[in-house]
């Protein structure tokens, strides 16, 4: 079997008791020794888990899950320490090396601290450590939060630029709608475009104790497989299926990956920043970045919308395809200063300005397309 470096992302619904949200130790134990056959193996394993909040709900008493942010950081530091320790505690058994990662999303947001994380991630690798992350639910904010660990993992995926993401869940697999509810729900083996699957009835959140569902883990695929990382949903409580996948089998349901073609620096502008406004763009505009590999000019921009500075991320839309996003990238101008020269050609900034500014408004170099 191929080397491979292979991202696991175990949700709250599979970890823990859905009425209690105490640990289901078993199954932690069978994937602890599914990973560490893995690492045994020579694959780079990183382990992306939930369950600090769920843990400590349990940890405290509570019955239903905290519903401010407040809350949820109090919760989140009781269970993050509890949860830690039982990992520490099975991994040692078989003698397995691991570390704590904590990652907030101004880790990814800034160039060099989403660098220095993906060097201390391959230094852990190269190490055979198993890297065990969470988001840094203690300090986040609800402006820089990942949301849920479906994107988080997806996200650490592309950083290192992983050969799978396994999202591990409380069903076996995508269906055609929720098939707790829908007797006629029908499963899908293998998903090659995701633009199929936008007519489905995607469920929310599964559990009490749960931040995601099915949705987020579709738009982690998404994320996954437009930077090269194979993903496949797969059942929580049956870890070592994932061994399966990677020899072969058809379990779960499995998405198929975009060749990565996108550089590291371009990936980080796709999915590390986080979008301050966006920018429509006409049809010539859009032409020019989509179908030539052209900058973004103002003369090509019908309207702006959001705050942002210089040198923040920006979405780009098409004005007459309904607003959709079609490309990003970091812009050369504030808020302010675009209002004025929108739909101006280029030589014609300076005098609106009064200084000369950059010809471009987002130059190629800083701009990614959005695959559909």
């Amino acid at each position: 079997m191929k080397l491979q470096t292979i991202v696991v992302k175990i949700g709250t619904s599979s970890l823990t008791d859905a009425e209690t949200g105490n640990l289901a130790i078993s199954t932690i134990a069978a994937l602890v020794e599914t990973l560490t056959r893995l690492r045994t193996q020579g694959h780079r394993v990183i382990l992306v888990t939930s369950g600090a909040v769920g843990v400590g709900c349990g940890c405290l008493g509570l019955q239903e899950r905290p519903r401010t942010l407040a809350q949820k950081q109090a919760a989140a530091a009781v269970g993050q320490g509890r949860l830690m320790r039982v990992y520490d505690d099975l991994f040692a058994t078989l003698k397995q090396p691991i570390a704590q990662v904590l990652l907030s999303r101004s880790d990814l947001v800034d160039r060099h601290r989403y660098i220095n994380a993906y060097n201390t991630f391959a230094e852990l690798l190269r190490w055979g450590v198993i890297p065990i992350v969470n988001e840094n639910d203690t300090v986040a904010t609800e402006e820089l939060r990942f949301g849920d660990n479906d994107t988080l993992s997806a996200l650490v995926a592309s950083l290192v630029e992983a050969n799978w993401l396994f999202l591990l869940t409380d069903v076996d697999r995508l269906y055609s709608a929720d098939p707790r509810r829908d007797p006629n729900a029908v499963p899908l083996d293998r998903v090659s475009n995701l633009e199929e699957l936008e007519a489905l009835q995607i469920g929310s959140a599964g559990s009490t104790w749960g931040t995601g569902g099915m949705a987020t883990k579709i738009a982690a695929a998404r994320i996954a497989t437009d930077t090269g990382v194979r993903t496949a949903i797969a059942a929580g409580r049956q870890p070592n299926n994932i061994e399966k996948i990677l020899q072969g089998a058809a379990i779960g349901t499995q998405f198929e990956a975009r060749d990565r073609a996108v550089n590291a620096r371009k990936r980080w502008i796709a999915y590390g920043l986080v979008p301050a406004g966006k920018l429509y763009l006409d049809d010539g505009a859009v032409k020019a970045i989509c179908e030539q590999g052209k900058s973004l000019l103002a003369v090509g921009i019908a309207a702006v919308e959001g705050q942002f500075h210089s040198a923040d991320a920006v979405q780009l839309c098409a004005k007459n395809a309904g607003g959709v996003e079609v490309a990003r990238g970091i812009v050369n101008y504030a808020r302010e200063e675009l209002d004025k020269i929108c739909g101006r050609r280029s030589e014609d900034i300076a005098a609106i300005l009064g200084d000369r500014g950059a010809e471009t408004v987002v130059h190629r170099d800083n701009l990614v397309l959005v695959t559909g």
